[in-house]
């Protein structure tokens, strides 16, 4: 018994250890992880529940980038990306109702994304777990280079703290 504790112990120790890898040191990730658990409610945007849109559209704020509230509408937005050319702040979309584009989240890099889960609130899953991996739809760069190496990764830069540039 001791044995299996220990081991239980362990494994939840190196995923905890796994997940907080997926957080850098970056602007983007502490807007996440600062998030994470915030509870689902429908048409949310606010850190007090989001939907997945309201989400994606609270953290793209805190970058300085607007994005409007619905994944369909932010799917048109940036540049289409191949799955295989993700980067952390590329959005990621599902076809979670079987009519289309009906969820989005943000990628976080190690093949994982946040999103506002409708059962779990504010999470982060992997793009290749199974529920996700039949419903992925598309990706879209929307962050330019410039607003992703500002914002996105570089934590000392805050959006609207008095540069210039």
């Amino acid at each position: 018994m001791k044995k299996l504790s220990a081991l239980v112990i362990g494994l939840a120790m190196l995923f905890v250890f796994q997940a907080g890898s997926v957080f850098a040191d970056s602007k983007m990730d502490g807007v996440i992880d600062d998030l994470i658990g915030t509870p689902y409610v429908y048409t949310g945007t606010t850190a007090k529940g989001f939907d997945c849109s309201g989400f994606t559209m609270y953290v793209f704020k805190k970058l300085g980038v607007d994005i409007p509230h619905a994944s369909r509408s932010q799917a048109g937005l940036g540049k289409k990306i191949a799955k295989g050319d993700l980067i952390p702040g590329d959005l990621v979309f599902f076809n979670t109702t079987g009519n289309g584009i009906s969820h989005v989240g943000i990628y976080v890099g190690d093949g994982k994304f946040a999103h506002a889960s409708s059962s779990r609130g504010v999470v982060i899953n992997g793009l290749e777990e199974s529920y996700y991996a039949k419903r992925y739809v598309t990706a879209r760069r929307v962050m330019s280079q410039q607003t992703f190496e500002k914002y996105a990764n570089d934590p000392s830069d805050e959006p609207g703290d008095g540069d210039s540039d």
